[in-house]
């Protein structure tokens, strides 16, 4: 991939920075040259501006893509221009970054069998994978708890460990970092990410925008920086890597206003937990949102970046910050050269990126505000982050959902564990462990609550997972791990761990006492995803929270509770301690911070963070171009995809007599499609798994065997709490088998489908596919023969991947959902429309042929919105395409 040095705008300039020559391209001069009045557009686009003037190329990027993204102010983004972008990097994390690495293998075998050169078959791009998924929270509240959960997790994934290390050393503009650094938000933040990119062609330093897509939905996280960036599932990066444009209707973009400053004591969680709350409300899905306004002005950097991370959780694809002093001071604290903080400076003042606090506002599309002094502590659950609940009514609405969602009844007064009892307090994921403000707020609860004799409740699971090894340089230095440790946070590992479901097993007695009484069990952690059936298997009800509230929850012991008015417990002194007691100030933290978190501890952890420890040197790999497959795997085996693959493009086929697999209600999460956590031992998957003789203890979970199809496969729509509407109210992924009426699971179902090579369908309703960016949830449904899926909307990256694995999206159109159609189960679908002639974005026929031999037609909408989408369809799929590409 090269930049073109003939553009049709006269815009390659030079920019001279700390006495050094690079060469960019000047929106400044592009505007001169136009006529076009781009000054009041909002940065985010100004970034993509930048990358389609930079890419013309006068085939995927034309003139006249350019001038209508420069016209955006006139229409704010209803017009749905179509560009293709080409971000500076990929980032992955291990649990979707394994199965892109494992495409990646098989696409060099497919290249080699079709007479091509294997070696091609290489990033075109630079790509970071961190691994930050597969440690668990096995044990917990020890001095030894980190040492044993670190060498179970080697036990566990060696073999991805060693196909990683082969990947490592086998592809060009690759690199992995390893187990035990942090997580990849944050080391993305902390390290990877630059601001300003820059890369040498034909003997020329370019620089432009680091702009990022990475293979986690909370890659938004490096938006707080300035740094363009979001989640992509591992089909849509394998194909970026391999030097395919990222197909992108420009969006609109919300102007998200802040004002005032937080009161004392209200942290940056209670922060974003609003911003998601009101957000959602509003409808962001498939928007840019920018934040701007005077509450901007002294915000800390990791602040701003727990807003961006939980973009996917406010359903928005980025959540955009301007590069002003605050992110100077963020690169200057975490150990960036002079130069580069120089060069990002001159950089973002030539290009017109600094935000000054005295600028006019952008045009938006539409927008909303908040003023931070109305923010007040909140946690958010039982089940959805955007669910937010004011802390002072948090027990209340926990009785709430107790007796009504989850109908049940109060527990007796003489059960020992109760509805409501926290047993997980995890502080964890890169929402919170990020940011040092409310990691040192962690520790001074912890240490006014012991100070006053507090101890945290027995029942509760107890964890810390920092996002970097600095964090546990802080905390040493002002020895608040000392209070964590006594208050039970002891170190259980530097990964995403219970945010992933990752939290590993309840105590035997803990788990006992919940499944002989039903218990609706509590966890509280200050993760960004509260999912059912996500975090663990017999915990029915997560609220997310800050870290000092999950450390006060621990004290505390139940939802059922008032935090902010009843007494967490007797002291030392004989008298009642309450939250207001052990809360620590706004300035407490911020002095803690200024004199512990210094540059010097991340230019030391960075130094060498390719190298690993040595259970990572120890790791062995093979030193060959293609990898060396084992049949006896059960975590990397060589994918179907590519399977009698030939140079032919073919025509579309249509959607005829399909049967329906399952019809699912709304916000079905890629969660509920293709499950993280733990594998139930009489599952699918579980089953398998035995059959290869894997024993139960060491099932590890679905993440850690995502490179293994068998296994994923059989995962799909087999999570716990996934509702099929013709299993009348029964959770689990079953289905009824046509016309048999024989109910088995969904995956058995499939296969019996599959004998007859029957076309399969699903029904849901809205937001289909919300959640984490899992290329399994498209890959698994594929797989099962699914050929379509029909709901009332889509969340974007699913959408996308479903296209790129050669699956139909479509929405219905008028009003109308899944109930209109009075499904029974014994139908037989057909979809009109999809065919040779399908055009993006097409008007597509339902008919439905029922049992009684009537027929009725309902209009349907393709979600196959572009053309390049088009042809990845209709080549059987992005890697089908792509690999044609490589060996044409």
């Amino acid at each position: 991939m090269s930049h073109d040095s003939k553009n049709s705008f006269s815009a390659r300039k030079m920019l001279k920075s700390s006495g050094k020559d690079y060469v960019y391209y000047d929106l400044n001069a592009f505007a001169e040259k136009t006529g076009k009045k781009i000054e009041h557009l909002p940065f985010s686009l100004k970034v993509l501006l930048e990358n389609l003037i930079r890419f013309e190329d006068n085939n995927t990027v034309t003139a006249d893509n350019i001038l209508q993204v420069a016209d955006w102010a006139n229409d704010k983004g209803t017009a749905q221009v179509e560009i293709s972008y080409r971000p500076a990097r990929v980032l992955m994390q291990d649990f979707t970054g394994v199965p892109a690495v494992v495409d990646l293998a098989a696409m060099r075998d497919a290249t080699a069998k079709l007479g091509g050169d294997a070696k091609k078959v290489n990033p075109l791009v630079p790509v970071d994978l961190v691994i930050d998924h597969s440690v668990m929270v096995d044990n917990f509240g020890t001095k030894t708890a980190f040492s044993e959960n670190v060498a179970l997790e080697y036990e566990r994934n060696m073999e991805r460990y060693e196909f990683l290390r082969w990947g490592g050393q086998a592809f060009e503009n690759f690199r992995v970092v390893p187990p035990g650094t942090g997580i990849c938000h944050q080391v993305n933040l902390e390290y990877l990410a630059r601001v300003a990119w820059t890369s040498t062609i034909d003997g020329d330093t370019y620089v432009y925008p680091d702009t990022v897509v990475g293979t986690d939905s909370h890659t938004t996280m490096v938006n707080g920086l300035g740094v363009l960036g979001w989640g992509v599932g591992g089909i849509e990066a394998e194909a970026a890597m391999l030097g395919q444009a990222v197909s992108l209707v420009v969006p609109e973009v919300i102007g998200f206003k802040l004002t005032g400053k937080l009161p004392d004591g209200v942290t940056a969680t209670d922060m974003v937990l609003t911003v998601t709350q009101m957000l959602r409300k509003k409808g962001v899905v498939g928007k840019f949102v920018e934040f701007y306004g005077s509450g901007l002005n002294g915000m800390p950097l990791e602040d701003r970046a727990t807003i961006a991370n939980m973009a996917p959780e406010y359903g928005a694809t980025c959540g955009f910050f301007g590069i002003d002093n605050e992110t100077i001071d963020y690169l200057r604290g975490t150990g960036r050269t002079p130069e580069h903080i120089a060069l990002v400076v001159d950089y973002a003042k030539a290009q017109g990126l600094w935000r000054d606090g005295n600028m006019p506002d952008a045009v938006f599309t539409d927008t909303l505000s908040l003023d931070l002094s109305t923010v007040e502590p909140s946690l958010a659950g039982p089940k959805r982050p955007q669910d937010r609940v004011s802390l002072k009514n948090a027990n209340t609405e926990f009785d709430t959902a107790l007796t009504g969602s989850f109908k049940k009844e109060l527990s007796p007064d003489n059960a020992t564990l109760k509805h409501g009892d926290v047993v997980i307090a995890a502080i964890t994921s890169c929402t919170n462990t990020s940011n040092p403000y409310v990691m040192v707020a962690a520790g001074l609860v912890a240490r006014k609550a012991l100070a006053k004799g507090l101890k945290p409740a027995k029942h509760v699971k107890t964890s810390l997972s920092p996002g970097s090894q600095v964090v546990t340089d802080y905390l040493v230095k002002s020895d608040l791990q000392k209070d964590l440790d006594s208050a039970g946070f002891t170190l259980t590992g530097y990964g995403c761990m219970t945010c992933i479901g990752n939290s590993g097993p309840l105590p035997d007695d803990v788990t006992k006492q919940i499944v002989d009484n039903d218990l609706v069990a509590v966890s509280v952690l200050s993760g960004n995803r509260n999912f059912e059936g996500r975090v663990n298997q017999h915990v029915k009800a997560n609220y997310l929270a800050s870290p000092p509230l999950v450390v006060a929850y621990a004290f505390m012991g139940t939802m059922r509770k008032n935090l902010t008015t009843d007494s967490l417990g007797i002291g030392s002194d004989g008298k009642d301690v309450y939250l207001r007691d052990i809360w620590p100030t706004t300035k407490e933290v911020a002095d803690t911070v200024r004199a512990c978190v210094t540059a010097d501890m991340f230019e030391k952890r960075y130094g060498n963070v390719f190298a690993g420890d040595k259970n990572w040197q120890a790791v062995s790999s093979g030193t060959g171009k293609t990898f060396d497959w084992q049949d006896n795997s059960t975590y990397v085996q060589n994918p179907p995809y590519f399977e009698n693959m030939t140079m032919q493009t073919g025509t579309i086929s249509p959607i005829n007599d399909a049967r329906i697999l399952a019809v699912f209600g709304d916000s079905i999460t890629t969660d509920h499609i293709s499950p993280a956590g733990s594998i139930k031992k009489t599952s699918p998957a579980g089953l398998y798994l035995q059959a290869q003789g894997v024993s139960p203890d060491d099932f590890n979970s679905y993440g850690a065997r995502r490179g293994n199809h068998q296994v994923m496969m059989r995962g799909t729509f087999a999570n716990i709490r996934i509702k099929n509407e013709f299993m009348n109210g029964a959770e689990g992924g079953d289905t009824v088998l046509q016309p048999s009426g024989q109910t088995m699971s969904i995956y058995n179902a499939a296969m019996e489908y599959a004998k007859t090579d029957t076309p399969l369908v699903v029904f849901a309703g809205k937001e289909y596919g919300t959640g984490s960016s899992r290329d399994w949830a498209a890959k698994g449904t594929m797989l099962l023969g699914i050929k379509a899926v029909i709901a009332e909307s889509f969340e974007r990256i699913h959408r996308s991947n479903l296209v790129g694995m050669g699956v139909v999206p479509a929405v219905f159109e008028n009003g109308m959902t899944r109930h209109d159609l009075n499904l029974v189960g014994d139908e037989t679908i057909s979809l009109l429309g999809v065919d040779d002639a399908m055009k993006p974005r097409a008007k597509l026929t339902l008919s439905i042929k029922r049992a009684d031999g009537t027929v009725s037609e309902y209009p349907l909408l393709s979600r196959i919105d572009t053309a390049d989408e088009l042809e990845y369809y209709r080549g059987g799929g992005i890697m089908p395409y792509v690999l044609r590409s490589l060996v044409a």
